[in-house]
């Protein structure tokens, strides 16, 4: 069953108001009750409050997690209906119309594949699987089923953000001859951090390249436009840490030993690019740079004038158009979907609201049948950057990084 064409039907209930319009319920599965995945719990029942015009309404079904204790969360603090420990009982459960996949890497291909055979969008967190060959399969499954997707890129929907790509894409800033993209981060400085599934090939691929250097990818393309071809190198500063003897969740509450093991990829990494444009750039990540805690950066230089947007100050775009230096443009209702959350500039949203975003646009796809927001090619084409950066970096080489299909880059 191709999920995107169906209409009303038993689950439908009519909202209060008069002349309201009938809201079709969408039954909601979260593989992975992580960090992410409770997030994306949290998101898809924001949906409601915040895109009430939308006709949607988010239901919590099933969750699964193998932790029995994010099993109970689930059901008393979470709002779904029931857990278990068998993520195949979300993927195959009659009233679960949508499929969030927050596993660790190395599941990804595997449970997403599940649920689009099942005719069920799916919601993916990135990386899409721990190299570019598995996001190609999970894109490629969907686009063969005719499925809508969504891909975890949140920082793409900052308000902000969507106000420079606007000042980008109208020549306000004339032709773009250069980029830079940084992400630091300290969540790995600690060498007694855990040895968790993110520092191990098998589990997660690569390292900060799937961390954050798809997000720096996804946003260098978002405004700049398809990345054709880097000359990157990566290193390890941390080789070996504390191997944890219980799960926690994210990036903290694991209880660790004596016992350590190496961590097996990269802490950071650092490329060239050169865009189809012309333009070229830089683009640096690192999950063990202390001082920064999430200094998530993107600069786009134009012939007329420069955009600089930081994570850290996510409300703010230091903006210049030619008249002599940087002024600060705080975000404000008409930028992206700022209004939705705060009703005038200088009140700060979060990053919980960013995925709020994405979600919205992920349950209007599924209801139009249309794409909206970061889709499963986006995903493979910042994976196909991931790849082309190990590489070079193997190799010393500059690498050409393949075109894909379906991207909503240029959209």
């Amino acid at each position: 069953r191709a999920h995107r064409h169906r209409r009303g039907g038993p689950g439908v209930t009519r909202p209060a108001g008069q002349g309201a319009g009938p809201r079709r319920q969408i039954g909601v599965g979260v593989v992975g009750l992580g960090w992410m995945g409770r997030l994306h719990a949290r998101s898809h029942r924001g949906v409601l409050e915040r895109w009430p015009e939308l006709g949607a309404a988010p239901r919590l079904v099933l969750a699964a997690d193998p932790v029995p204790e994010n099993r109970a969360a689930a059901v008393d603090h979470l709002g779904f209906a029931a857990a278990t420990a068998d993520w195949r009982e979300v993927v195959t459960h009659p009233d679960v119309d949508v499929v969030s996949v927050c596993v660790p890497n190395h599941l990804h291909r595997e449970v997403a594949l599940a649920a689009v055979e099942a005719g069920k969008p799916v919601w993916v967190e990135k990386p899409m699987g721990r190299d570019a060959a598995e996001a190609a399969d999970i894109a490629r499954a969907a686009a063969a089923r005719g499925l809508v997707t969504a891909v975890g890129f949140n920082y793409r929907h900052a308000p902000a953000v969507v106000h420079a790509r606007e000042l980008v894409r109208s020549g306000r800033l004339g032709r773009v001859t250069n980029v830079r993209v940084w992400l630091l981060a300290d969540y790995a400085a600690s060498p007694d951090a855990p040895l968790t599934w993110r520092y191990r090939r098998a589990t997660a691929g690569s390292g900060v390249i799937g961390d954050l250097l798809c997000h720096g990818a996804d946003l260098a393309q978002l405004l700049a436009g398809r990345i054709t071809a880097v000359c990157a190198l990566t290193g390890t500063v941390v080789t070996e840490r504390p191997v944890p003897l219980r799960p926690g969740v994210g990036h903290g509450g694991h209880e660790v030993g004596r016992e350590r093991g190496p961590v097996e990829n990269e802490d950071h990494a650092a490329a060239l690019l050169r865009f189809a444009s012309g333009a070229v750039g830089t683009l640096e990540c690192s999950r063990v740079a202390r001082g920064p805690r999430a200094e998530y950066v993107v600069e786009v230089y134009g012939t007329r004038g420069s955009v600089r947007w930081n994570f850290e100050r996510m409300g703010e775009l230091l903006v210049d158009t030619g008249a002599g230096g940087y002024t600060t443009v705080l975000a404000e209702p008409g930028f992206g979907e700022f209004g939705r959350f705060q009703p005038s500039a200088g009140t700060a949203m979060g990053y919980d609201d960013l995925k709020t975003i994405e979600a919205a646009l992920f349950l209007r796809s599924v209801l139009t049948g249309e794409q909206h927001g970061p889709c499963a090619a986006d995903g493979w084409s910042a994976a196909e950057v991931g790849a082309a950066v190990a590489a070079s970096a193997a190799d010393g080489r500059w690498h050409e990084v393949p075109a894909v299909p379906g991207t909503t880059h240029d959209r």
